[in-house]
């Protein structure tokens, strides 16, 4: 995948604070922060329920306005742009459905040209090259005559995605783009993205509930919390400063820095020593299956547990073919293994 050269900052924000503002009072949802996103970079936004992810996404769409600092777009402030300038310059991609069952996936993809030529203006041969370019780039050439009310899910995210592009704004923002997706695709969606940042040179920052997916794929990732405010970084140095376990970590749910993900915290008490190749996916699985039953897999002669685990009383050879338990038990399955282990 090429990369692309000379990114630069379209969004700049300073002291930024998004909220809700009526006749008698101001309701703060997220605090002050100065943040920049980049072209040709994909942002995620993460945070729990209520942490404000829309909010923010609506105020820097110009949906509603900001309780405090500034918002630049191309060095220009938000609020000296028109509706109709906005929309050559920010696409967007909202959760709501809209009722567009009877229209066409080339149809709705040509609405996309309409800050170039009207709602109801025709598309001239130009519009009708960039919507049919918009469709190649997202692959969805054989959805093209479907009605839309016809497609799937994910489907359907493609082809709002495709309009977006026909609009050729150099900033796309989505609001949880892969919500009520399956997972392959979730990651179809999320590498689509990644692929129009970096070879349309766009600037994409979307907000999501997926975090291990945006994590593994995201250039940048923008953490809010109502009581943290918003932490900005590339995911591992967010990972190795603490950033991500003090924004997520939840009782059963801890940060694993050794994969860069979060997993669950089942509860480890007892400990079996495990050998074998330790970059092998066997031993991975076996590791990973013991955890689940709260076994904790350790190295010959570690001398240090956490302090509500047993020391080992029991030991696995991971070979090639076989789990062996307590070098005499030959187990060919992992669900073998573990009855081997569970039933002492």
């Amino acid at each position: 995948m090429e990369m692309s050269v000379g990114r630069r900052d379209t969004v700049r924000v300073h002291d930024l604070v998004t909220g809700y503002r009526s006749r008698s009072a101001v309701r703060e949802v997220s605090k002050s922060f100065d943040a920049t996103l980049l072209s040709g970079e994909l942002t995620c936004l993460l945070g729990p329920n209520g942490a404000g992810k829309s909010t923010l996404l609506r105020t820097l769409s110009a949906f509603q306005p900001a309780i405090g600092g500034t918002i630049e777009i191309e060095g220009r402030p938000l609020a000296d742009y028109s509706s109709r300038e906005l929309s050559r310059l920010i696409g967007v991609v909202l959760t709501e459905r809209v009722s567009l069952s009877n229209m066409t996936v080339g149809e709705l993809v040509g609405l996309g040209r309409s800050p170039y030529t009207g709602f109801w203006g025709r598309l001239s041969a130009h519009d009708m090259e960039v919507t049919d370019r918009a469709i190649r780039l997202v692959g969805i050439d054989e959805l093209r005559e479907r009605p839309v009310g016809t497609l799937s899910d994910g489907e359907r995210q493609k082809a709002m995605i495709a309009k977006t592009l026909a609009q050729e704004t150099p900033i796309i923002f989505l609001d949880e783009p892969t919500a009520f997706l399956d997972y392959p695709s979730k990651v179809e969606i999320m590498q689509l993205l990644q692929r129009l940042a970096r070879e349309e040179g766009k600037t994409v920052f979307l907000s999501t509930h997926d975090l291990e997916l945006a994590l593994q794929i995201a250039d940048r990732v923008w953490l809010i919390d109502k009581t943290r405010g918003v932490e900005i970084g590339v995911p591992e140095d967010l990972a190795l400063n603490g950033a991500l376990g003090r924004y997520f970590e939840r009782e059963g749910v801890v940060f694993d820095m050794t994969t860069g993900l979060f997993r669950i915290n089942t509860g480890l008490s007892r400990s079996v020593i495990v050998t074998g190749d330790a970059h092998s996916g066997r031993m991975s699985m076996a590791v990973k299956a013991l955890a689940r039953e709260g076994v904790l897999a350790v190295t010959p002669g570690c001398e240090e547990l956490p302090c509500d685990v047993s020391r080992p009383d029991m030991t696995v050879e991971v070979t090639a073919d076989a789990f062996i338990v307590d070098g005499s038990r030959r187990c060919v399955t992992i669900a073998e293994m573990l009855e081997a282990i569970l039933r002492v």
